[in-house]
This record gives structure tokens, sequence and C-alpha cells, in this order.
């Protein structure tokens, strides 16, 4: 029997089989992930979803690889097709093409463990910095053995239906290339023209939404979209009107050039401006007095269920636990997006996010009127102090154009780095050197604002041995060992002249997962803050709901500076005493969220909205009604702020 059916061998076109590969291995790929998900995370409706539009996905997707070798089949000629050479050749090219799309559907498997989604724009970032991707995982995966796994495999599919498969090598004739001719120029026409990245938004589970994606194709979308223009692509109202719903709940932003004009009395701009700053009272809020210095450590994917304070009951982070009864907890504080460069946007110029890359990542973003620039103005040392490379996502352009002093592990003497990875160096190395950078500062006379960025809780998630009780190489362990360099940061920092008067500021720069069954799972987004000044003020916690955009305001208040007006995000202490409205926003890098009132409206491309009650203690959403009020103000918060960006509203004018 199984020499009969080796035997028996069937003709069919190259391109057909090719077809007949990427379709297997994406079905199973799909599958895969499914039932990593789980199917009890699914309605039949939703399986039959994922499917269906998966295949419409996949053959969209095949649409334009098919085209090459359409053209190849078009242009070779009939005296070549029958030779044995040519033959050899189809099955060495069947043979890379199969171990290619098993290398991607694995590359798209890895993807989704740390992303829960298909590619999108962060896979096309990634190809920008290669040497950080690649490193990462060399160090987090076998890479070799999973190569030649792949490859064996590939051989073993090929060899296997080389037995069963011969290549058809009949003569074509004109008008049969013609033909072909037409296929190979309509198909990718079809598929531009009637499938779009959008329709894989066929349900309200967005598992089932990103499985029924194709990771080809969603990754091409992605290149296609990779900055989104809110006017073009989301729901807008009149501009005077979106001005109006923001003042009515106290949002009556300014531009540094407005500030600017309203301090001066036909003195130097610069002189009047500093005089002004110095004779404000500051909003102190439970400070005893206004601190010196700020020291604003952004810890890499610190999720707030890691906190012991928040509810976990797995000790992860004993020292920020013994912190937390030292410091002022901010209990509701939610990130605004899902990347750090993101987390870097809300705390440096403190902006809902816009759709696309977050303003980190983009052009033309030098002089923005950062926390760094104004305090810049105003005497301060400013740094940006990050553990690994800072070109990786534009943060070392971003923050020398305004005007913090970078200092990146390149600047670190080797000698005083314990361990690194591709990804950066250990958190206590990072700190150490950070001290140093800061007793150096003191020298100066100058007040100081330092944001330190970690990056130790990160795969390839590894760290000085001998620091912790958990191996390496997981979150669980990358987390201890974070909340460990913290703790020895704090305890050196104690012994140094200038601790008493400055504020700690530790926050997450985003979660450390975003999956959920809702575009947007606001429980994903919940990320802890402390502020940590012993001297200066009194533990205790601050109850009501903030977003990470209320940072920089709330800092440039209390060390008594102005210029919080001109940012969307609130002050936190004055928001306390007028009590103005509790909201945060939420994003990737489509869907936006304006959460408030324990609902969530989610703004999306082609003007969608949808609309979420939020359970206020899980956190949990069900779909609901739209509430206008509440979408007017999402939409003044989000179309006032893209528009700022985009006609240069957010740029400072001190000079």
């Amino acid at each position: 029997m199984h020499k009969l059916f080796f035997q028996k061998r069937y003709t069919v076109p190259f391109t057909l089989l090719v077809v007949g590969i990427a379709l297997s291995i994406w079905l199973l790929l799909r599958v895969v992930l499914s039932v990593q998900i789980g199917f009890s995370q699914f309605s039949i409706k939703e399986l039959a979803g994922i499917f269906i539009n998966g295949f419409w996905f996949d053959l969209s997707a095949l649409a334009y690889l098919m085209v090459p070798w359409l053209l190849i089949s078009l242009v070779i000629p009939n005296a070549l097709r029958h030779k044995s050479w040519v033959n050899h050749m189809r099955w060495g090219v069947a043979g890379f093409l199969t171990f290619s799309l098993i290398f991607g559907a694995v590359s798209e498997y890895i993807f989704w463990q740390e992303f829960t989604t298909r590619f999108n724009f962060i896979a096309v970032d990634y190809l920008i910095y290669t040497n950080e991707v690649i490193g990462n995982i060399r160090e987090s995966y076998p890479v070799l053995l999973i190569l030649v796994g792949i490859a064996l495999i590939a051989f073993l599919i090929v060899f296997t239906l080389s037995r069963v498969i011969r290549f058809e090598t009949v003569q074509r004739s004109g008008k049969q290339k013609l033909g072909l001719g037409i296929v190979m120029i309509a198909l990718p026409l079809l598929s531009f023209q009637f499938a779009n990245v959008d329709q894989m938004e066929f349900s309200m589970n967005a598992y089932a939404n990103e499985l029924s994606g194709n990771g080809v194709f969603s990754f091409s979308a992605a290149a296609r979209r990779n900055e989104l223009d809110y006017d073009k692509f989301y729901k807008t109202m009149p501009q005077i009107q979106a001005l109006s719903v923001l003042k009515s709940i106290g949002v009556d932003r300014k531009t540094t050039s407005a500030i600017v004009a309203a301090e001066n009395d036909d003195v130097s701009k610069h002189t009047q401006y500093l005089k002004s700053a110095k004779q404000l009272a500051p909003d102190l809020g439970s400070f005893k007095r206004q601190p010196k210095n700020v020291v604003l450590i952004s810890v890499e994917s610190l999720s707030a269920d890691y906190l012991g304070t928040y509810g976990n009951e797995q000790n992860l982070t004993p020292y920020l636990n013994q912190l937390a009864g030292e410091s002022l907890v901010f209990d509701k504080v939610f990130a605004t997006g899902t990347r750090t460069v993101r987390g870097l946007d809300a705390l440096s110029i403190a902006i809902p996010p816009i759709p696309g890359q977050a303003i980190v990542h983009r052009p033309d973003t030098d002089h923005l009127a950062t926390i760094g620039e104004l305090l810049e103005v105003k005497g301060y040392s400013t740094f940006f102090i990050y553990g690994g490379y800072g070109v990786f996502d534009s943060m070392n352009k971003y923050f020398k154009g305004n005007d913090y002093k970078v200092i990146d592990r390149t600047d670190f003497d080797k000698a005083t780095i314990q361990s690194e990875n591709v990804w950066g160096v250990d958190d206590e190395s990072l700190f150490n050197n950070s001290l140093n950078i800061l007793d150096e500062n003191v020298k100066t006379q100058k007040p100081f604002f330092a944001h330190i960025m970690t990056t130790s809780n990160h795969r390839p998630y590894t760290y000085p041995e001998n620091k912790i009780d958990l191996p390496q190489g997981s979150r669980r362990g990358a987390v201890k060992y974070t909340d460990y360099a913290i703790g020895q940061f704090m305890e050196k920092a104690k012994t140094k002249p200038w601790f008493k008067d400055t504020l700690f500021v530790i926050v997450a720069d985003h979660c450390a997962s975003v999956a959920g069954k809702t575009k947007l799972p606001i429980a994903k987004y919940h990320i802890p803050l402390f502020f940590y000044a012993p001297d200066l003020l009194p533990a205790g916690h601050y109850q009501r709901m903030v977003s990470q955009i209320d940072i920089v305001p709330t800092l440039l208040d209390v060390l008594g500076t102005s210029g919080a007006q001109h940012f969307y995000g609130q002050s936190m202490f004055k928001a306390a005493r007028e009590q103005l409205p509790e909201r945060a926003f939420v994003s990737n890098y489509q869907a936006l969220g304006y959460y408030k009132n324990n609902k969530l409206i989610v703004l999306s491309p082609k003007q969608t909205v949808e609309a979420y009650d939020i359970d206020a203690v899980s956190l949990e959403a069900e779909p609901t009604s739209i509430d206008k009020r509440l979408l007017n103000e999402a939409i003044a918060y989000y179309q006032t702020t893209a528009r700022a960006y985009k006609h240069g509203e957010l740029k400072e004018y001190f000079d």
C-alpha cells in the first residue's frame, strides 16, 4: 500500500504547490495560536469567523506573493520547461519557500507570545533596529536549533511531496501566456481593492479578530499605516466645538507662546519668564516644602499587578512593597500605551496618545515643550539616562533635541557594568552610574531633573547572578531583580547630601502584557506610581483615578515653576483640590480610549466608535450604548492633540 501510494504521482503547476504549502502552514499557525488562547474564549460564531476570515486574508496575501512566481512561469521559454535541471531548480525554490514560510510562522508565534497580535507596526519598527531585536532573539531563544529544525521540517515536506508530485511541463501557447499575465496583474489589484486589514475587526473579541488575520498581510498594512492622520481616519467635530468641550471640563490649555506673552510686560521674554516663575506659589499638595530636585524612574514593563501594594501575593517586589509604606502611592494610574515610546511621550510632553507612531519616534521633534525643556530654561540640569542603546526608537535624538543631557550604555565605563545583554546593562549598573552623574551635577550647584529608564525587565530577562532567589530567563525573576536594584539605588541615595531635597518618582512606562478580549483591556494599562520623599512628603494613598500624562504638570506645580497649563494632563494635587473630572487615556497604535465614570469610549479608524461599561473592581468590560457627552469629550481630547502636534503647537517659544 505504501509503495502504491508513492508510485502514483500527480501533475500540478508549481504555483499551485506553493499556494497549498502556504495555506497549510498558515492554517496550522492559526490553529496553534487558537489552542494557546483556548477555544473556551470564543463563541461558535467567533471560531467560524477566525477560520473563514483567516482563509480570506491568506488568499489576499497570496494574491501578492504569487506575482513573482507567475512572472517566472510567464517568461520561462517553452524549450526549457521540460529540462531536468529546471525541474531541480523548481524543487530547490519550493524548499526555500517552504523554509521561509515556516520561518515566518515561527516568527509570528514568537511575536504573539510578546504582544498577542499579528505582525503590526511594532514588527515594522523592529526591522529598523536589527541589532537590538536580533540580539534579543538570539539571547532569548536557541536560534541555531530552531533554524536547523525549520530546515529539517522544510526538507521533509518537500522530499515527501517530490515523491507524489511532478511539476507541469507542458508548453504554453500565446493565449495561455496572455491569460497568465492577466491573472498576475489582476490578483494584487483585486486584493488591494477588496481586502482591507480593517476587516479583521469582525467581532467584539480582540483575540478572535487578531487570529483571523494573516501576518504577511497585516505587516504590509502596518508599513503603510505607520502614521495615521487623525482627521482622515477618526471621528471629528468642529475645532471650535472641541475647544469648548475641553474648556467645559476644566481643560483650557495654553501654548507656550501664550504663556510667555501673558507673563511679558515689555521685558525680555526669557528674563520675565524666570522672574515670574520664582514668584509662583507652588501647589504642593501634602508636601511640607518644595523639592529642589526630581529623579523620575520609569521602569520597563512594570504592571501594577506585580506589586504587593496592588494585590500581588508572590513577593516579587519586597523593596517596593516596603517603600510604599513611606511613599505617596497612587492607587489608580493608567498608562497611555503599550510600548516604552508611548510612556516616554506621556512622561515628557504629557499628551493623550495620538494614532500611529509615538511622538518620540517621529521626525521634527526638536524643542517641544517637554518637562526637560521647560526646566532647562529655568536653570535645571536635565538628564535622560538609559541602560540600553539610545539610538533605539530614536530616544537619543528626541531627548537631545529637547535639551536633556543624554547618557546611555555607550557612555558607561565598562568597569562599572556587572552584566549586560543586547537590550541593556543590568539595572544596578544603570543606577550606580546615575548616582555618579548626579553627584557630579551637585558640584555645579544646579538643581537637577533626571529621567532614568530601566531595561532589565525585558526579554531575555537576564541579570547578575546571586542577587535574588528566582532563576534568570523569566519575567517574574526580572521583576524581582529590578525591585532589588531599585532598593540598592535608594539605600545609596539616602547617603547623599542631595537626598533630603529630592523627590523620587517611580512609575512604569507600560504594562507587561496588553492581551485581552477587548481592544483596550483597561486592567492591562494599570501601572504603579510612587512619590517618595520622606523629608518632604508624608506617606499615604492618592485614590483618585489619574493618567500617566498627569505626572508632568504635577511635577512642574510641585517644583513651583510655570508651564503646567501648557499640558493636556492635570496637575494631580490641583485636580483633587478643585475636584476636576477623573479620566484616563489608553491606546494601542490605532484604537484610542477615553476612560471616565466607569465607561470606556474607543475611537478607531473609519470613524468607528465603541463603548464599554467597566466594572469598577475587576475592570472587566461589557459593550454598552454610546454616551454622547463622553464621546464628545474623547473626540475633543484626541482631535485637538493631533492637530496641536501637526500645527507645531507643542513646540516651546522661550528664546
